[in-house]
């Protein structure tokens, strides 16, 4: 293919990367005017289980026509064009997301900070991308992907403050010297993502720290759940349906995000259910109620809000009783045993939602047939917890490949039974356990016995037995730990 597009114009590099739509990445390696030895080992090469280059590469190299670098300026400088190649997926239930987070630039502890966003490397690569979507299939071959969409990409003005606010608390940590305390969790759209195949592999020294110090080196980055927004709302051009809780971009000026959603809920301290119920318009109890009550005291009248789709932000209530205690854990989504085998901590679904995901907790506890609104706090997972959570993990996994231990055994009655497995309990692991996810069990032992009658709520082993669909857990007595001391009062 013949390489003619002008490097200084976005809109001609966009309508030269328009000719991908529709090819596959072997069809890049192809069309490239190079030999056929290389084109051949190339494709080899990519399909190869063990591969860990990105894709995008390919594109670089083979459609556009250079080399992968390292610059800090954008891939096309003179245009100001971030060239991003990612996958998208579809859903087994249907719907489009991301199939990655965007990793936009290193963030270095060695150089001095760059204290400005817009005066920024990291500017330069955020401001404007060239986004190439390929749809991910991971029962076909890597070189087989097609190439489906090709946009241009700017960060709106709203969406931008955030960015900026996000952007100062991670370097006020690299400043501080608190980079090892990083975490994709902390921040609304732009992350701070770990990047190296693990812990003892990828830390680095600090520049602002003590010598002996070392953190995991990372990336800005941003998250899976703002590109899954961002795919949804700018290349598929889907209607937005979503409320807004920031009706002003101006309310930003005096204070961050964060504070504008905490000062709207506490705002209605120490009023009961009851009262809130009626204050706020809501007719009945139903299973979102609590929910229901936080989001109508941000000002949304739905169930979701713009801003907490795109930070993957979960809103849930938390009720306290009058002896202090909390009866539930917090659960996602269920696991494939079959996907679940072969998965790679850092690159688990598991690890993904948890170390990026963050929760606005609001807070009730009980006083006598009531419960009172304590307040709200934004929480996510510490590193020092999500090693203790990856553990647990891995002693789970451990037992998927080994084989699970599924036995029948009567109750105590005599007169109904339960299938016992071998998973460990909830008090092995400080932070998370495993249990089911279904609201009805179903089994395949491996003698032919079938357990239960819907067949959806089951799960296929690796051995070809099926179980209950299982969840991973955090646990109720950790997340009333994480709770500031004035809401548990």
């Amino acid at each position: 293919m013949e390489i003619n597009y002008d490097e200084k114009d976005p809109i001609s590099i966009k309508e030269y990367g328009e000719k991908l739509i529709g090819s596959t990445f072997a069809d890049v390696i192809r069309e490239a005017e190079t030999s056929y030895e290389l084109k051949q080992e190339t494709i080899g090469k990519v399909n190869r289980p063990g591969y860990k280059g990105g894709v995008g590469h390919l594109i670089e190299k083979f459609h556009f026509g250079y080399e992968l670098n390292s610059n800090q300026e954008a891939d096309f400088p003179e245009a100001g064009v971030e060239l991003k190649v990612t996958p998208y997926e579809i859903g087994k239930k249907g719907g489009y997301s991301a199939g990655e987070r965007l990793v936009i630039s290193m963030i270095s502890y060695e150089k001095a900070v760059e204290e400005n966003l817009y005066s920024s490397h990291l500017y330069n690569k955020l401001n404007l991308s060239l986004l190439i979507h390929y749809l991910r299939d991971r029962s076909i071959p890597r070189t087989a992907y097609p190439i489906d969409y090709v946009t241009l990409f700017s960060p709106p003005e709203e969406d931008m403050k955030i960015i900026e606010q996000d952007y100062e608390k991670i370097i006020s940590k690299v400043k501080d010297g608190k980079a090892h305390e990083l975490s994709e969790g902390d921040t609304m759209y732009l992350g701070a993502c770990t990047k190296g195949s693990n812990a003892e592999k990828s830390t680095v020294p600090q520049k602002y720290y003590a010598v002996e110090s070392k953190a995991r080196k990372r990336a800005f980055c941003f998250k899976q759940s703002y590109m899954t927004y961002v795919l949804n709302k700018y290349v598929l051009k889907k209607v937005d349906t979503y409320e807004s809780i920031l009706k002003d971009t101006q309310d930003l000026k005096e204070q961050s995000f964060e504070n504008l959603i905490i000062d709207k809920i506490n705002a209605h301290r120490g009023k009961t259910d009851e009262q809130l119920k009626k204050e706020l318009g809501l007719n009945s109890r139903s299973k979102s109620f609590w929910s229901a009550l936080a989001y109508r005291m941000l000002g949304v009248r739905s169930n979701s809000a713009k801003e907490f789709v795109k930070a993957n932000i979960e809103v849930k209530a938390i009720r306290i009783e009058e002896n202090g205690s909390m009866k539930e854990s917090i659960s996602f989504p269920s696991i494939s045993f079959k996907e679940f085998e072969y998965q790679e901590w850092e690159e688990s679904d598991f690890y993904n939602d948890l170390s990026s995901k963050r929760y606005l907790f609001v807070v009730f506890k009980k006083n006598g047939d009531k419960y009172v609104l304590k307040g709200a706090q934004l929480w996510n997972i510490n590193n020092e917890d999500l090693e203790a959570a990856r553990d647990g993990w891995l002693k789970i996994q451990d037992i998927v490949r080994r084989g699970v231990h599924l036995e029948k055994k009567p109750s105590k009655n005599g007169k109904t039974f339960t299938v016992e497995n071998n998973f460990p309990e909830k008090s092995d692991n400080p932070v998370i356990h495993i249990r089911p996810h279904a609201s009805k069990r179903y089994y395949e032992l491996g003698d032919g016995e079938i357990i239960g009658n819907d067949r959806k709520c089951g799960d296929e082993l690796p051995d070809g037995r099926m179980m209950t669909k299982q969840s991973f857990w955090l646990n109720n007595n950790y997340i009333l730990e994480q709770l500031d001391a004035e809401l548990k009062e």
